[in-house]
């Protein structure tokens, strides 16, 4: 029997064309692999969620929009970079039907150049989530996140985790959440990331960024760190998502680095699709 992934995105309008991009690197990258796509968001107009229908048709996929109302979030602490569809990962446990019991979450803003298939297989031997963190060439970011968030561990990205939805039910609240954003709210520098770090970085199993959520920013900190091993050769064999944290995004004309060609050559077979 063939494993079907279960992917999930949280977005506004805006990432619409990202998503479609990131989806269609998924599908050139996953074997056949049969899908299904979650998408959480608050109020995407129809005519835009039936281009992503009609994507995923083309791939013979499953798509399913779920809108959530976003007015529960209007308290929580935002930005233009961080908007209130990024509490929806936190809590897609409490949004996806009971019967979905593990979901892949990704952001929109990747490339997907290799299976996703062993992170979506991975053993989480009792953890609720996997996540990577992003470290330089000398880590000294951590110890000023635990001291900032009381904890222990190293600073995950909550870009890309595999997640267990059986255990997220029984463990992430939204009171939870409420009351550190009370009690931490002006502390929170990225506030979905921070509250999954202080809340429930505990139950979090670490997978290798260099494999699962490569910051495309910093191809020279991967290459240093490794002693020259992840070299772009490396990277395109080895490498399943780029992530393309930060700005400028890579379809911005400001995004020159060693992976913009790549991306842009993504976006223009997505644009050709069903002509």
């Amino acid at each position: 029997m063939t494993t079907k992934l279960e992917l999930l995105f949280t977005l506004d309008a805006g990432y619409i064309q990202p998503f479609k991009v990131a989806l269609n690197s998924i599908h050139m990258n996953s074997n056949d692999a049969p899908i299904r796509v979650w998408l959480i968001h608050d109020g995407i107009d129809e005519e835009l969620l039936e281009e992503v229908r009609q994507q995923a048709a083309l791939y013979g996929w499953g798509f399913e929009p779920v809108t959530v109302n976003g007015n529960l979030f209007n308290n929580a602490p935002t930005e233009a970079r961080y908007p209130r569809e990024m509490y929806f990962r936190l809590l897609a446990g409490n949004i996806l039907p009971d019967t979905v019991h593990k979901v892949l979450y990704l952001d929109p803003d990747i490339l997907v150049i290799n299976s996703l298939l062993p992170l979506w297989n991975t053993d989480l031997n009792g953890y609720m989530l996997t996540a990577s963190t992003h470290t330089g060439v000398i880590d000294v970011t951590t110890a000023l996140n635990n001291l900032r968030l009381n904890t222990e561990h190293g600073y995950f990205n909550s870009g890309i985790m595999l997640m267990d939805l059986d255990q997220a039910r029984k463990t992430i609240k939204w009171d939870d959440i409420k009351r550190t954003i009370d009690e931490y709210g002006d502390y929170l520098m990225l506030p979905d990331q921070d509250i999954l770090n202080h809340l429930y970085g505990s139950t979090i199993l670490e997978v290798p960024d260099e494999v699962w959520n490569y910051d495309a920013r910093n191809y020279v900190t991967y290459l240093t760190r490794s002693l020259g091993k992840q070299d772009i050769h490396w990277v395109m064999a080895n490498t399943a998502i780029l992530h393309f944290n930060g700005k400028p995004k890579p379809w911005s004309d400001k995004h020159d680095n060693r992976f913009t060609a790549l991306y842009l050559n993504y976006a223009k077979l997505t644009e050709e699709l069903g002509k």
